[in-house]
């Protein structure tokens, strides 16, 4: 999950894995796989950022909960 800002200030949390595309229109607007669209404050780069980081998160945490016997 991503913490991104509507255009009203207001923050919202959305599922990175379920953005299809972020496009620049000038606004940013996340598409999703469900087809919502959500117009935000962040830049293009920065969405993409915080989605790289948060699927880094995940990586992470998997393998290394993954490797461990209890």
């Amino acid at each position: 999950m991503i913490t991104v800002t509507r255009l009203n200030n207001r923050p919202v949390v959305v599922n990175a894995e379920l953005i299809k595309f972020v496009e620049s229109t000038p606004d940013t607007m996340i598409t999703m796989t469900t087809g919502d669209r959500i117009m935000v404050r962040e830049s293009l780069e920065q969405v993409v950022d915080l989605a790289i980081r948060y699927a880094r998160r995940v990586r992470c945490f998997a393998a290394g909960a993954g490797g461990e016997e209890t």
